[in-house]
């Protein structure tokens, strides 16, 4: 049985997804200085990132307001 999300507009997207597409549209140091979270500047990686943000709530929250900001531009 799958349950439907409408309102839910990062439903069926998977976190790394977010994080590189973030990577790849504004890069490590400008994610750094948006988000403010050491996992963007200190000595950052996409698997690094992922742990943080999968073991740490409020910030992959963060992370995904400013995806949703960053496509619905």
């Amino acid at each position: 049985m799958s349950l439907e999300q409408p309102n839910n507009p990062l439903h069926g997207i998977k976190l790394a997804i977010i994080v590189e597409e973030l990577y790849n549209k504004y890069g490590w140091q400008e994610l750094g200085e948006m988000v403010n979270l050491n996992c963007f500047r200190n000595n950052p990686t996409i698997k690094s990132s992922l742990k943080f943000l999968r073991r740490t709530p409020w910030a992959r929250e963060k992370v995904e307001k400013l995806y949703l900001k960053t496509i619905a531009k």
